[in-house]
């Protein structure tokens, strides 16, 4: 499975009709409806705000499209299209275009609305996308060098200091193996 690598931003003109288009991984369905809205406020005096996302969560996987106002399957279902060309799940895609005066036709909005896709996928990058699963670690403070070995390549867990060390976040199924073996931890997935 792939995804892409990074969140972008990529623009161009076209016809005096400005398109910008932004991109973001994401692991979840709220996720993607809180950007699409993010990005809705950011360009909220822009003619039109349409999206596309695909995501799978908890083994369901969420596809939708939204045109935002253009005439019917021009925009959304285009963008969604390349999502599914290229590959790529846990995306989320918002073109946003200024209009300039002159328009463009189904066929030409279509294009461009295909081509602010390709170009923002292309600008994030595509990689494989990693299984991870949501751990919750709790440990006494003498084990702590023996598990931050273990996670140092994971930058989804976030540590919290009380009593005793509490991790939270998201890690490779093969690093949560590697947990397993370590004695007298509280180590919780899903």
């Amino acid at each position: 499975m792939k995804t892409i690598k990074k969140e972008a931003i990529i623009e161009f003109e076209i016809k005096k009709s400005k398109f910008i288009g932004y991109i973001k991984p994401i692991f979840s369905k709220k996720e993607a409806e809180e950007f699409i809205k993010k990005i809705k406020n950011k360009h909220s005096d822009a003619r039109h705000n349409c999206s596309a996302y695909k995501v799978l969560e908890d083994g369901q996987e969420y596809y939708k499209v939204d045109d935002d106002g253009e005439p019917s399957g021009t925009a959304g279902k285009p963008m969604g299209e390349i999502l599914n060309i290229l590959g790529v799940e846990n995306t989320v895609v918002v073109a946003t275009r200024y209009f300039g005066g002159i328009k463009l036709g189904a066929g030409g909005l279509i294009r461009n609305y295909a081509k602010t896709a390709k170009l923002a996928v292309e600008e994030a990058e595509i990689v494989e996308l990693q299984n991870k699963k949501n751990i919750v670690i709790e440990i006494t403070y003498e084990k702590s060098q023996q598990i931050d070995k273990i996670l140092e390549g994971e930058k989804e867990i976030f540590k919290e200091y009380g009593e005793r060390i509490l991790y939270r976040g998201r890690a490779l199924e093969k690093t949560i193996e590697k947990l397993k073996e370590i004695r007298n931890i509280v180590l919780l997935f899903n």
